[in-house]
């Protein structure tokens, strides 16, 4: 067969068998003017495909993030981009756009070509909370992007001031049953993990907890480290200062099993608080819709040799981030898990940021 070489040379419609003045001709039907265009746009398009996979990327690439700049998520989205440059022989350049619940990232990024030159780094908040948070607009983030690839997630400790009667969960607990509304808890903003974290302990704790939100995360850890609202959750990078101040005091962390940073904090279940509690939060890339299975795939399989990187996990250490190989399809199905959850808290008191 004469290879395809972009012309219609080579390409016949009609046959005819041998034939002598004793036979009749016969030949094979004509085939359709819809069949012809649909086999030529198939020869046409596989190859291309497959070569946009193959050379990804010819170009530079867009990473929009709904993190500040100096953020933990932010500083370890810039090392990836980094290796993911001298990988891919293509500058990838960071966009910050926080803030506005994610929505100026997400409506900066939703329009963009589905052709992985484009991807955003979103929270499991976004993915998983939003929707039941701004329940007036109707949307749902993965309606609108595709999974491509899991960075990190992050386990948050149950964070007091140093001079706190507390000791443990079992002492929090008690204090918050013993007098319902009464006991305060702080988070960076309404529907964040410290939040609906916070909900969440109080559902499975059977207490009431008067929820404080905080524009800027420094001002919070600095409310718990002078008693102004009674605890929160933390991660471990953004409240390393006020704790290494000697302001702070971790009496759990709300994990399936201690992290080696912080080695004799208990889990909360070890702690006397709700067994097998936890509150992370997962932070992933995605792309615009529609963006075609094989450059996902490289776009996968690339994150994941960086991530695997010995620098860039000596980071991930530093800021007690874990680091993940979920498949895409992996990250939605941990994304619809968290998306239960914060239906039926949001629910519950009817939280909502329209």
């Amino acid at each position: 067969m004469t290879p395809w070489n972009g012309s219609m040379a080579g390409i016949s419609v009609t046959a005819s068998l041998p034939i002598d003045k004793h036979m009749k001709t016969f030949k094979t039907p004509l085939l359709s003017k819809a069949t012809l265009l649909a086999s030529l746009l198939t020869s046409l398009l596989m190859p291309a495909a497959a070569q946009t996979a193959s050379n990804f990327p010819t170009k530079p690439v867009t990473i929009v993030t709904a993190f500040a700049a100096g953020s933990g998520p932010d500083a370890v989205l810039r090392q990836i981009s980094e290796k993911l440059s001298k990988l891919w022989s293509q500058p990838v350049l960071i966009n910050n756009k926080p803030g506005g619940g994610g929505f100026i990232a997400i409506e900066a990024t939703q329009r963009a070509a589905a052709d992985g030159y484009t991807l955003i780094q979103l929270d499991s908040e976004h993915l998983a909370a939003l929707p039941h948070l701004y329940k007036a607009k109707g949307y749902v983030t993965l309606n609108n992007f595709d999974p491509v690839a899991p960075l990190f997630r992050t386990p948050f400790l149950v964070a007091v001031a140093t001079d706190s009667k507390w000791q443990n969960m079992k002492d929090l607990v008690t204090a918050a049953k013993a007098a319902p509304n009464t006991v305060s808890y702080g988070s960076w903003g309404v529907g964040s993990p410290g939040h609906l974290g916070g909900e969440h302990l109080s559902l499975l704790s059977n207490t009431e907890m008067t929820h404080v939100a905080f524009r800027e995360v420094s001002q919070l850890f600095t409310s718990v480290g002078a008693g102004d609202v009674q605890w929160s959750f933390a991660s471990l990078p953004s409240s390393q200062g006020i704790y290494k101040a000697g302001k702070l005091r971790y009496i759990a962390i709300a994990a399936a099993k201690r992290i080696p940073q912080m080695p004799d904090v208990p889990t909360v279940s070890e702690a006397g608080g709700p067994a097998g509690f936890e509150v992370n939060s997962f932070v992933s890339l995605l792309a615009p819709k529609g963006l075609a299975n094989d450059v996902k795939a490289k776009i996968h399989v690339d994150v994941l040799k960086v991530l695997a990187d010995p620098e860039v996990k000596a980071r991930f250490n530093t800021f007690a981030f874990e680091t993940l190989n979920w498949t895409p399809e992996e990250m939605r199905k941990n994304a619809e898990i968290k998306s239960k959850i914060y239906a039926e808290l949001v629910k519950r008191k009817n939280i909502s940021l329209d």
